[in-house]
């Protein structure tokens, strides 16, 4: 048991502590459930050599800005992990995280990162989930990991989930078809679609999803008439919005943002940060279903939008027909380093995965050298490492907090780039 006093935030949910009130060390400690500011006491849970790991016990100083959870399961299911902090404060923690990752792990200045720093762009902290992966246990319990465990908690209403998710869930807790071992939700303006994964086709068991009313009912594993996977009702499901004046339709197996109401106003910064774009030139780098490249095409004169994964390529091309975009829009499922691209362009805009890019992505990014390139990131310290690489031919313009996961520790960035 040590007692310490919590100081400053860290990512992954931890708070910062020293350790010279406990055991006289000194050393940094990486403090789950404290506040900064709040004095504590905790458990050591993990020693390394130049940090140690501590779980709070005992709260002796709360700060004024601890809240009681809304989740009866809060701290036992691994979805959230900061129920307990009021959301504008979670919103400053977070921009607190990109800027001292940007200035000790990009090596920038603190005096220009603090200058290139945005309003954070942020929206409701409850309901927000439009997209969810339960998992089923062995006995049939539906719900999600126990924090650093593979034991399911089973959860039959979620403060994070939309309304509609949060409808099938208590009817998904009587749903045990045998071999069922994740159940991925998605949910747009036509209802919800279900991807069943861990058995293979089951006609008995999509029949029971369809009756539970979902839209769609998909399964991972086997096939259904000559198709990838078998599918009940709908193929994929539409997402829409006056702001962006466009219609999306996504698939199960893609890839697309959970947080519809964020996502829309994430878009409207890129064009407001990017504008004017008439004329201009894009590549849509992970471009998943054209969350961006559709949108940005509308004032653009052509945008080339590159994704990996096939499936998230074909909703795309099915979006953009769907918008009637073939002329401007061109969707190439390849992986970017290897795919055939060439200069002369304007924009570009980067959305990677949590490892951030490799080098021979970013070799291959300087040497198509736009003038501006949009960096989006779901990890700030991948982030901070890519644009040190990039420093030499690239400026940060300005950043911003993406507020996309309210009371969970994940944290997106918003970053303006200019050729240098």
């Amino acid at each position: 048991m040590i007692r310490v006093r919590a100081e400053s935030a860290a990512y992954g949910g931890f708070s910062i502590a020293r350790g010279e009130a406990g055991n006289g060390r000194g050393e940094v400690v990486f403090l789950k459930g404290a506040i900064p500011g709040e004095l504590v006491d905790a458990d050591l849970v993990e020693k390394r050599k130049d940090y140690s790991v501590a779980v709070t016990t005992t709260v002796i100083e709360p700060s004024e800005r601890r809240v009681e959870p809304v989740c009866p399961v809060f701290g036992i299911c691994g979805g959230c992990q900061m129920q307990h902090i009021q959301h504008a404060f979670q919103v400053e923690m977070k921009s607190s995280i990109i800027a001292d990752s940007l200035a000790r792990l990009g090596g920038l200045d603190l005096q220009a990162v603090a200058a290139s720093r945005q309003q954070p762009v942020s929206g409701g902290p409850l309901g927000y989930r439009r997209r969810a992966q339960l998992k089923v246990s062995p006995s049939g319990e539906t719900g999600f990991f126990k924090e650093a465990s593979r034991e399911v908690i089973g959860v039959t209403d979620c403060p994070v989930l939309s309304p509609g998710l949060n409808d099938f869930l208590l009817k998904l807790s009587q749903f045990h078809p045998k071999g069922l071992k994740e159940i991925h939700l998605t949910e747009g303006d036509d209802g919800a679609i279900a991807l069943l994964k861990g058995l293979d086709f089951d006609e008995a068991a999509g029949a029971a999803a369809m009756a539970m009313g979902f839209a769609g009912v998909h399964f991972a594993d086997g096939s259904y008439l000559g198709r990838g996977h078998a599918v009940f009702g709908l193929p994929g499901i539409g997402e829409g919005g006056e702001a962006v004046k466009l219609k999306y339709t996504v698939s199960p197996t893609s890839f697309f943002q959970g947080n519809w109401e964020l996502n829309v106003k994430a878009v409207e910064a890129v064009i407001e940060a990017l504008s004017p774009l008439e004329g201009k030139s894009i590549l849509d780098i992970y471009a998943g279903g054209g969350n961006f490249s559709l949108p940005l095409a509308g004032a653009a004169a052509k945008v080339m939008a590159v994704e990996e994964n096939p499936s998230s390529a074909k909703d795309g091309a099915r979006n953009v027909q769907i918008n009637g975009l073939e002329k401007k829009v061109r969707f190439l499922n390849a992986v970017f380093e290897k795919a055939p691209l060439k200069g002369g362009l304007d924009i570009a805009i980067i959305d990677p995965p949590r490892p951030g890019l490799t080098k021979e992505a970013i070799t291959k990014l300087a040497g198509l050298s736009p003038e501006s390139v949009i960096y989006i990131s779901c990890n700030p310290s991948t982030l901070a490492r890519d644009l040190k690489r990039l420093s030499g031919k690239y400026e940060l313009s300005s950043w911003r907090l993406l507020d996309f996961f309210p009371n969970t520790y994940h944290i997106e960035t918003l970053c303006v780039l200019r050729r240098a």
